[in-house]
């Protein structure tokens, strides 16, 4: 599967929608991140998703890491 990628100059004018701050790209978890806002929004099939009620807090990890061979 080849992974999608955000155009640079999309990148360059998108804000975040509660803060208008600016955004860094999290290429490994396709994300467009507002430290202001403490939220992750979604890249979905190469589409930023601006809408707050899709962001995931940045406290949250994106996905559970599995403990093997640790003792229950």
């Amino acid at each position: 599967m080849s992974e999608r990628r955000v155009d640079p100059k999309l990148l360059e004018i998108l804000v975040c929608p509660l803060t208008k701050g600016t955004l860094s790209y999290d290429a490994d978890n396709q994300e467009l991140i507002s430290e202001r806002a403490g939220l992750a929004y979604p890249i979905r099939d190469g589409i930023p998703i601006m809408l707050p009620d899709e962001a995931r807090p940045l406290g949250e990890e994106t996905t559970p890491t599995p403990i093997i061979g640790s003792p229950a």
